[in-house]
C-alpha cells in the first residue's frame, strides 16, 4: 500500500480511537433494570424451602420407564420444532453483529486499471495511455448518543430471548412426549382390561345358553348376557384406535414417520407411576428457572434499549470521513507519473423538524417497553397459577387412587358372589351383568386416575421449568456467561 495511504488511515484510526473515549460514557435512554413484582413466600399446597436451579433435573426417570428414558433422550435431539427454535439462534447471533456493526468505521478500498488510446484514418496508433488507480475510503458515524450501542444492547437481549424460546420448546416437547406416552400406556391398559372382561362376559353369554336349553334362563337373560358381549367388543378398536394416534404423535414429536414406532410401543408396559418426590419449590424460583419468563424478560430488556436508540436520533450526528486516490499514469512515448489525490472532512446532520416523527418513534418504543413489563408479570403469575393448580392436582388426584382400588375388590368380589349365586339358582342373571358393569366401570375409573396422577406430575415439573437442559448443555451455557 502506498506509505501516504498508510499515515492517513493511522492518523484517522488515533483520532477514532481519542474521540471513542470521551464519548463512552454518554447513552441515550434508560438503563435495563431486571423487573419485581410481589411473591409470596411459599405456594399454598407448597413449602419454604427453593428448589434452587432444576433445569437439569431429569425427572421423567422417577417413573422408572426405560423406554420412556430413551425416548426422551433421542426426541431432546431430534424434534423438529426444537431444532427450528434452536436454529433461530443462529440468526438472533448474526444480528448482534449486524446491529454493532454501525457504530465501527468502515474502510473499502478500490482498485482499477485502463486502456485508453487513439487511432488514426490509416489505421495507424496514435497514442496509447495506461492508468492505474486506487481508492481507500474510511467512513465513520460517531455514536455520540449511543444509538448504535442501544441498538446493540437490544440485539443482545433478542439472542437471550432466542435461547430462552429454545429452552422453552424443549420443555413443550417433554410435557407432550411424555403425555402421549402415559396416554399409550392407558390405552394399552384399557384395551386389556376390555379383553379380559370380554372373556369374563363370554362366557357369562355361554353359561346362560346352557341355562336356556335347562329351562332355567329365559330368551330375554340371552339377550341381555349378549348386548353386554357385544358392547364390550364395540369398545375395543375404538381404544385400539387411540392407542395408535398417540403412537403415531409420538413418532412425530422425534422426528420419526407415524407409526414407525407403533412395533416398539406396542410392547406391553403398565401404566407409568410416579415415584419421585413432589417438589415445587416457591415462586421466586419461577423467574430463575421457567423459560417463558426469562424470554419475558429479555424481551423487555430488547425494549428498553431500544428506547435509547429511538432517543439517541433526536440528537445531532456527526461523520467522519476521508479517502485517498493515488493513481499511476503512463502514455505512449512519455515516462509515467503517479498523482495521489486525498480529503478528510465531517458532516454535521442536525434533526430540527420532522413533523414529530422522531418524537414519535420514542414514544412508541416506551409504549412498546411498558407493554413487555405487562407480558412478563403475566408470564411470572401464569407460572405461579400453573404450579399451584398442579399441586392441588397431584394432592387431590392421589388420595383418589386407594378408594378406587378398593372399589374395583370389591366390585370383582360382588360379581364372584352374584356369578356363584346365579349358577345355584339363588339370583337372577341381572345382578351378574349389573356386577360385569361395575367391575368394568370401576377399572376404567381407576385407569384413567392413573392416567391423570401421572400426568398431574408432568404438569408440576414442567410448571417449575425443570429437566429442558441436559448438564452438559447447562455447563456450556454456563461457560458462555462467564466469557
Amino acid at each position: 500500500m502506498n506509505p501516504s495511504l498508510c499515515t492517513k488511515i493511522s492518523s484517522l484510526r488515533y483520532a477514532a480511537s481519542a474521540v471513542t473515549l470521551l464519548l463512552a460514557g454518554c447513552v441515550a435512554g434508560p438503563d435495563h433494570v431486571p423487573p419485581q413484582t410481589p411473591l409470596p413466600a411459599k405456594f399454598k399446597e407448597g413449602g419454604s424451602k427453593s428448589n434452587g436451579d432444576v433445569v437439569t433435573a431429569e425427572w421423567w426417570t422417577a417413573y422408572r420407564d426405560k423406554q420412556l428414558d430413551s425416548l426422551v433422550a433421542h426426541g431432546l435431539s431430534e424434534n423438529l420444532d426444537v431444532l427450528e427454535a434452536l436454529e433461530s439462534i443462529n440468526s438472533a447471533s448474526a444480528n448482534v453483529t449486524v446491529a454493532g456493526a454501525g457504530s465501527l468505521p468502515r474502510l473499502s478500498v478500490d482498485a482499477s486499471h485502463t486502456v485508453s488510446g487513439e487511432k488514426g484514418s490509416e489505421r495507424t496508433t496514435i497514442g496509447t495511455t495506461n492508468t492505474t488507480g486506487s481508492e481507500a475510503s474510511l467512513a465513520w458515524l460517531l455514536d455520540f448518543f449511543g444509538q448504535y450501542r442501544r441498538s446493540k444492547e437490544s440485539a443482545i437481549a433478542s439472542l437471550g430471548a432466542a435461547y430462552a424460546t429454545a429452552d422453552n420448546a424443549k420443555l413443550t416437547f417433554l410435557k407432550d412426549l411424555v403425555e402421549s406416552y402415559i396416554d399409550a400406556r392407558y390405552y394399552q391398559q384399557r384395551i386389556a382390561l376390555s379383553r379380559t372382561n370380554l372373556k369374563s362376559r363370554q362366557q357369562t353369554y355361554e353359561l346362560t345358553q346352557l341355562q336356556l336349553k335347562a329351562g332355567a334362563a329365559s330368551r330375554l337373560d340371552v339377550v341381555q348376557a349378549e348386548g353386554l358381549v357385544q358392547s364390550t367388543k364395540s369398545d375395543i378398536p375404538g381404544l385400539e384406535q387411540s392407542f395408535a394416534e398417540s403412537a403415531h404423535h409420538i413418532a412425530t414429536l422425534l422426528g420419526m414417520p407415524a407409526a414407525s414406532l407403533m412395533g416398539e410401543l406396542q410392547k406391553s408396559a403398565g401404566q407409568p407411576v410416579f415415584r419421585g418426590d413432589v417438589r415445587a419449590g416457591i415462586p421466586a424460583d419461577l423467574i430463575r428457572n421457567r423459560p417463558d419468563i426469562r424470554k419475558a424478560e429479555r424481551e423487555l430488556a430488547a425494549a428498553v434499549a431500544d428506547i435509547g436508540a429511538a432517543e439517541a436520533q433526536l440528537y445531532p450526528s456527526i461523520s467522519l470521513s476521508g479517502s485517498i486516490s493515488p493513481s499511476w499514469v503512463k502514455s505512449s512515448g512519455a515516462s509515467g507519473g503517479t498523482l495521489t489525490s486525498w480529503s478528510f472532512g465531517l458532516t454535521l446532520n442536525l434533526p430540527i423538524f420532522d413533523g414529530g416523527k422522531l418524537r414519535a418513534n420514542v414514544d412508541i418504543e416506551k409504549s412498546d417497553a411498558r407493554t413487555q413489563y405487562l407480558a412478563w408479570k403475566a408470564a411470572v403469575l401464569n407460572g405461579v397459577e400453573e404450579v399451584e393448580n398442579a399441586l392441588s392436582a397431584v394432592r387431590r388426584d392421589t388420595q383418589t387412587l386407594e378408594p378406587l382400588r378398593r372399589q374395583v375388590q370389591t366390585a370383582q368380589e360382588s360379581l364372584a358372589l352374584s356369578t356363584t349365586s346365579y349358577k345355584d339358582g339363588a339370583s337372577s342373571l341381572l345382578d351378574v351383568l349389573d356386577a360385569q358393569r361395575s367391575v368394568s366401570d370401576a377399572q376404567a375409573s381407576l385407569a384413567a386416575t392413573v392416567q391423570q396422577v401421572a400426568k398431574d406430575y408432568v404438569d408440576l415439573y414442567v410448571a417449575i421449568g425443570a429437566g429442558y437442559l441436559t448438564r452438559e448443555n447447562a455447563a456450556s451455557k454456563q461457560t458462555a456467561k462467564a466469557g
